[in-house]
């Protein structure tokens, strides 16, 4: 038979000679690591000399840097860098969620249709694909706007209608869609059945069940890789000279850096006001991620929480041994 000192012992506590089992705290010792200190020293000399380096190198010509990173042409092109991700991803938004559904329907032609257009557009690179857009003038000179195998009911032609941002826009959000559908359509699926099966029973309607009760509740699960897209985005408007736009920021530097012979401070110029940019993005999709996962999941501790513990007071048993109390009844 276990006495109830060995009970004590065993449980964390420290039993006094009056046979008092009172919990005691337990002073918990910080694990050390000795290596993962060592090494982020190491690490932190490598990144300081680095950094001392390049900024001693004359390859990269700070002066010029200096020069060109306020430069008024390099901002409007930011600009226009993030006009282009914006109309972009509302175009991809929308039409990912209409996508989306479809692949969730049980009708097979939306099925098929929606497969066989993230076929097309996850299947090719988006830099062919632009450069298709650049072309669809060539393609289809005049753009007939009515009903197949009719007269049409309008007709413009296509090089005067659509200018290349609005191809380069067309061109990303038509791409964007396609990823954006299938992340989308995991969001969805990650909601449980029966919150929609209970929504019927309220007597909602298939629209109401999915504006009021799955999306919001998938929201959780859909912003942070969409907020990962909204970045990849951002860096992918690098690819439109292929349409060819000029305008946006890579393709503006490269250009002032041409007429300056002067690539890398350049290639410097436009990486610092990408970087500016995507630390804004990510400050946003923190919040976001925040304002939707409230409630969701278990706080995680800190190092600012106490490390002292105390174990559930000992009671005792019917035998004489001494037990945890686990808080039922007796």
């Amino acid at each position: 038979m276990t006495t109830n000192g060995q009970s004590g012992a065993a449980a964390g506590t420290a039993p006094s000679p009056h046979g008092d089992t009172t919990s005691q705290p337990i002073k918990a010792v910080r694990l050390r690591h000795p290596w993962r200190t060592v090494i982020a020293i190491i690490l932190i000399v490598y990144l300081v000399a680095f950094v001392w380096d390049a900024a001693q190198r004359s390859a990269f010509q700070w002066d010029v840097f200096g020069k060109y990173v306020f430069d008024q042409r390099i901002p409007v092109a930011a600009v226009n860098t993030l006009l282009l991700t914006l109309y972009s991803m509302i175009i991809a938004a929308v039409l990912a969620l209409i996508l989306a559904v479809m692949r969730l329907s049980d009708n097979p032609v939306f099925k098929s249709v929606a497969w066989f257009y993230l076929w097309i557009f996850r299947g090719t690179p988006v830099y062919v694909q632009l450069v298709f857009w650049g072309l669809l003038s060539v393609i289809y000179p005049t753009l007939m706007i009515g009903l197949p195998f009719l007269q049409p009911v309008l007709s413009l032609p296509t090089q005067n209608t659509l200018n290349f941002f609005t191809l380069a826009v067309i061109g990303l959000g038509l791409n964007e869609a396609a990823y954006l559908a299938e992340i989308i359509r995991a969001g969805i699926l990650s909601v449980d059945r029966g919150q929609e099966e209970a929504a019927t029973a309220l007597g909602m309607g298939w629209s109401q069940t999915m504006w009021r009760i799955v999306i919001p509740q998938s929201m959780r699960i859909i912003i942070p890789p969409t907020g990962n897209e909204v970045i990849s985005m951002l860096k992918t408007t690098s690819l439109v000279t292929a349409v060819p736009y000029s305008l946006e920021l890579f393709t503006r530097s490269r250009d002032i850096a041409t007429t300056l012979f002067a690539p890398i401070p350049l290639l410097l110029v436009a990486s610092v006001w990408y970087l500016a940019i995507t630390s804004i993005l990510m400050i946003g999709q923190y919040f976001l991620e925040k304002r939707f996962s409230r409630g969701i999941g278990a706080r995680r501790p800190t190092k600012n929480d106490d490390a002292t513990t105390v174990l559930p007071p000992v009671m005792p048993t019917t035998d004489g041994a001494a037990g945890i109390d686990l808080g039922g009844k007796h």
